[in-house]
């Protein structure tokens, strides 16, 4: 059989000197997507992946079949009502995309679609419907749409009472969209060269965008803006944020002519978060308290010395996020990875908790769109059961099961169990780890696939997937690391894993992986890793640290080119990116930064199995990332293990946007595991 012969991108050295250290970049040449040679160097990476997975094709398709089997073509998501209407979406049978509908709140009433995003990608590669927003007399439905992947919005405006799209559009905006009071006045956000959202405008219909007004602009370039309504109606919230400070604007949506004022003034390493009802206005702040405190005062009376504490906080609980009704105020409480809702009555200033889920689960707010309400919209998510949605009663303290979602016809969640355990890190940090596997196909050491992110605070939640079922029935364990980086331990847990203490992330999963095997869950020979974008970097970085701990590696739109990409401000992201790495152009985090860069630290050894994708228009990780990072890593690699690339030629850093799509995407990704964890199918 004729050996397939990988690609080798040419080298063309470019040096930088930085600090008194010289950084050398071999393949800087493929950040010019314009030269013909960089295409037909991924068209070349795309076809040895398609050469070496040929083997599988019979398996892609056939997981395909069953993935898609374990999820319900035709389906309908729970309404919810506002203003006199009931709001859902339906999926159809062979269709990508979702159609968006409503009928009136009576007996009897028609179905409207008010949008079908399958019309949307006709003759389209790529689709995706970031915001919806209709208008306050539920006339006029405003959407914001990307068919490349670049992250660059039309907004677009429907007559919901002709159901025709109106002529007036708006293009290369932002993502976020909202609504004044008065029907006509729409806010959205534009987009600065990087990238970033920075700028708030106000568009009246039937006006000439020239005409549009400024209502905020963000000169900090480590922040962005965004934009929401108060669940009452009354006010707009633009919010300006870093990754250490806060600082919001409010907006009268019943004036929006009279513009924005500030709240409080953003202050350095505090973060504060709104919401309201009616006059009174709640904080959730880190200002007193690492993991958030929330208090409440008037809009009038803003400043700290007004306010009034309503929930304490916690060491060991983060308050990570709040809901305002009528009569009662629902905070989102985390500890160890897990959820539950914390209620307080505001009208006795009475409190209790709401943890609807078994064995490890969390209680999470879904959508919620009516102010005076006394029953909550969660959902109840497991590792072992399909995620449900429940109406809450407040009052009563009694939940109405409303859906569980589809896992197939021959689906029975008794078959699986799930587990959390603690690892001792190398510093004595107790590390959550969550895992769920089949009980009869279960034998240790099992093959494992082990996941984790661990940036930005954002937290790897435990959740249902019926997607994970052909690994789970197959024998392979899942497990979720909640190392620090993210906050699943509280915001002191994310501080210990950023800056220059960013490797306590890698040590994280190095520790949890060694242990896992240790304690006889898995081998090294059976063990998988996986992570996307920030994820993608910790698997870079850890398969440099310790590469014979892993068997494969599936590294999803990977940032892992970190000095490169650090030093270069034009590009997405970076000067907000500062507070989560450092700024290179300073001596100790340039140092920092480059001791773990996985470009900068491929070296002569062995690595895994390894499976990188990227997204030819992805603008938060560019394409060039993992196509340098896998040429240098086939040109030190001292074994004869798997380097592929999966380029998605039409989409960005979310990869595909249709569901079937992404089933086959995930089949693909499955069938690479089988292959090198020699998994029987």
């Amino acid at each position: 059989m004729q050996k397939i012969i990988p690609p080798q991108a040419k080298k063309i050295p470019v040096y930088r000197v930085m600090h008194g250290k010289m950084l050398k970049d071999d393949y800087s040449w493929l950040h010019h997507i314009e030269n013909e040679e960089v295409m037909q160097h991924m068209k070349a990476e795309e076809a040895y992946t398609d050469a070496v997975m040929k083997d599988t094709e019979d398996l892609q398709k056939k997981l395909f079949e069953e993935i898609k089997s374990k999820i319900k073509e035709n389906d309908k998501s729970v309404p919810c009502r506002k203003s006199g209407y009931l709001y859902y979406s339906r999926d159809i049978k062979g269709k990508q995309y979702p159609v968006h509908c409503r009928k009136k709140d009576v007996d009897g009433a028609e179905e409207e679609v008010i949008l079908d995003e399958n019309l949307l990608a006709l003759n389209q590669s790529y689709c995706d419907v970031a915001s919806m927003a209709i208008s306050e007399d539920q006339n006029i439905l405003a959407y914001t749409l990307d068919t490349s992947g670049d992250e660059k919005y039309v907004l677009t405006f429907v007559n919901l009472k002709t159901g025709e799209e109106m002529s007036e559009k708006l293009t290369d905006i932002g993502s976020e969209i909202e609504w004044a009071n008065d029907n006509k006045t729409i806010f959205y956000t534009l987009l600065d060269d990087t990238g970033r959202a920075f700028k708030i405008k106000s568009h009246k219909l039937g006006n000439k965008r020239t005409s549009d007004k400024t209502i905020y602009t963000e000169k900090d370039a480590k922040f962005t803006v965004d934009i929401g309504k108060t669940l009452d109606r009354r006010y707009i919230f633009i919010s300006s944020e870093s990754a250490t400070s806060t600082e919001f604007h409010i907006i009268n949506a019943n004036a929006p002519e009279k513009g924005s004022k500030v709240f409080l003034p953003r202050e350095e390493n505090v973060k504060y978060y709104l919401t309201s009802k009616e006059d009174v206005v709640y904080i959730r702040t880190n200002k007193h308290a690492v993991n958030f405190s929330i208090y409440e005062t008037l809009y009038s009376e803003p400043e700290p010395k007004y306010w009034t504490l309503v929930v304490q906080s916690d060491d060991n609980v983060l308050l990570d996020g709040m809901v305002a009704f009528k009569d009662y105020i629902i905070v989102e409480e985390r500890r160890n990875g897990l959820s539950r809702l914390l209620v307080t009555d505001t009208r006795k200033d009475r409190s209790y908790r709401i943890s609807l889920g078994k064995d490890v689960s969390s209680t999470e707010l879904a959508n919620n769109l009516e102010f005076d309400n006394d029953v909550l919209r969660v959902f109840a998510i497991s590792l072992t059961e399909p995620t449900a949605v429940y109406d809450y009663d407040l009052s009563k303290k009694k939940a109405v099961l409303l859906k569980s979602y589809y896992a197939g016809t021959d689906f029975n969640s008794d078959d699986y169990e799930s587990k959390q355990i603690f690892v001792t890190a190398r510093d004595g940090a107790k590390v959550p780890v969550s895992m769920v596997w089949r009980k009869d196909v279960y034998k240790e050491p099992a093959p494992m696939l082990l996941t984790s992110y661990g940036s930005y605070g954002v937290s790897s939640d435990i959740y249902f997937s019926p997607y994970l079922l052909p690994l789970l029935d197959r024998g392979i364990v899942y497990a979720i690391a909640h190392i620090r980086g993210g906050a699943e331990k509280g915001r002191q847990w994310y501080l210990d894993g950023k800056l220059l203490r960013k490797k306590n992330t890698f040590y994280d999963f190095i520790d949890v992986a060694k242990a896992l095997i240790k304690r006889g869950y898995t081998t090294s020979e059976k063990l998988a890793i996986e992570g996307g974008s920030a994820g993608g970097l910790l698997m870079g970085a850890v398969c440099n640290m310790e590469p014979k701990l892993f068997k494969a590696v599936i590294a999803k739109v990977p940032f892992v080119d970190v000095m490169n990409t650090m030093l270069d401000p034009t590009l997405p992201l970076v000067f907000e990116e500062y507070e989560e790495w450092g700024n290179p152009n300073e001596k100790q985090y340039f140092d920092y930064m480059l001791s773990y860069s996985p470009y900068d630290n491929i070296k002569k050894q062995s690595y895994p199995h390894i499976l990188v994708t990227t997204g030819i228009n992805d603008c938060r990780v560019s394409y060039w990332e993992p196509l340098k990072y896998m040429a240098k890593l086939r040109e030190y690699r001292t074994d004869n293990n798997l380097d592929l690339v999966k380029i998605n030629f039409d989409s960005g850093h979310a990869g595909d946007s249709g569901r079937y799509d992404y089933i086959k995407e995930l089949a693909f990704n499955y069938a690479f595991l089988f292959k090198t964890l020699n998994i029987k199918y």
